[in-house]
């Protein structure tokens, strides 16, 4: 049992770094942040990105709203982030969170436009919000830690519940959906870790366990049920065996 990895790989140091000086810029060069230009150049806004800001779903990943929401990316990142930058090297390592990242800004600034054109009106889906932090890279290395050691023991802070490292990403998504804030942004959580998968997809799942693909999940999703049903059929066999079993009622003569 450890807390945190034994080792800082020199990419994830640089990451943090970048991440950290960011944020340093930002409160230095502005008075106040929501209302700053700084923001309206580098946070991924999706009427900007579409008016030719095509760097903002780069950009806003290095960016942050605040002191806390900094820090808890920045924690999380340094946990899972290096033991996978150790396993799979630098250069692959940084490849897959900037595209985790990119995916993920690109993902955030074509939704409200996808669900305008269907009729659906969503008000956190507003092309107006600027997004902005590095949640989306991270939940790509997370789902990357998670496929590498599948079976790894990890132990949540809050609440203090322990599960296998598969589990992660399923686990996070629930937490944040009944205690998250209101102004997280979920598809941005969310296409960070479809990124991941498309790009372990596309590698072939090198390196990690295997990646699962959608053949798989249905496969495994009917033998899953295969094995529920068989599982009933044994109760009720076992049922009539045991009622076979019980003494009945006699009349002697």
């Amino acid at each position: 049992m450890g807390f945190g990895p034994a080792i800082t790989p020199p990419i994830v140091k640089q990451l943090l770094i970048a991440n950290i000086g960011v944020f340093l810029t930002q409160v230095l060069i502005t008075d106040g942040w929501r209302d700053s230009a700084f923001e309206n150049w580098f946070a991924l806004t999706p009427a900007e990105f579409w008016s030719g800001r095509l760097w903002q779903p780069f950009t806003y990943m290095f960016l942050h709203g605040n002191l806390l929401h900094l820090a808890m990316n920045m924690f999380v990142f340094w946990m899972f982030g290096s033991p996978l930058a150790l396993v799979w090297g630098p250069k692959r390592f940084l490849r897959f969170y900037l595209f985790c990242g990119v995916f993920a800004g690109f993902l955030i600034a074509t939704l409200p436009y996808v669900t305008g054109f269907f009729g659906l009106d969503f008000t956190s889906l507003s092309p107006l919000i600027p997004t902005v932090g590095a949640s989306g890279a991270i939940y790509g290395v997370i789902l990357g830690y998670s496929l590498t050691w599948p079976n790894r023991t990890v132990m949540l802070i809050f609440p203090p519940v322990a599960f296998r490292a598969i589990w992660l990403i399923p686990v996070l998504f629930l937490l944040e959906a009944m205690f998250g804030p209101p102004n997280v942004s979920h598809v941005g959580h969310l296409g960070g870790a479809a990124g991941a998968w498309l790009y372990l997809q596309r590698e072939g799942g090198s390196g990690t366990l295997g990646v699962p693909s959608l053949q798989q999940l249905r496969y495994r999703w009917r033998r899953y049920r295969m094995r529920s049903q068989l599982r009933a059929v044994r109760r009720e066999d076992e049922l009539f065996r045991d009622r076979s079993r019980e003494p009945r009622d006699r009349t002697l003569h």
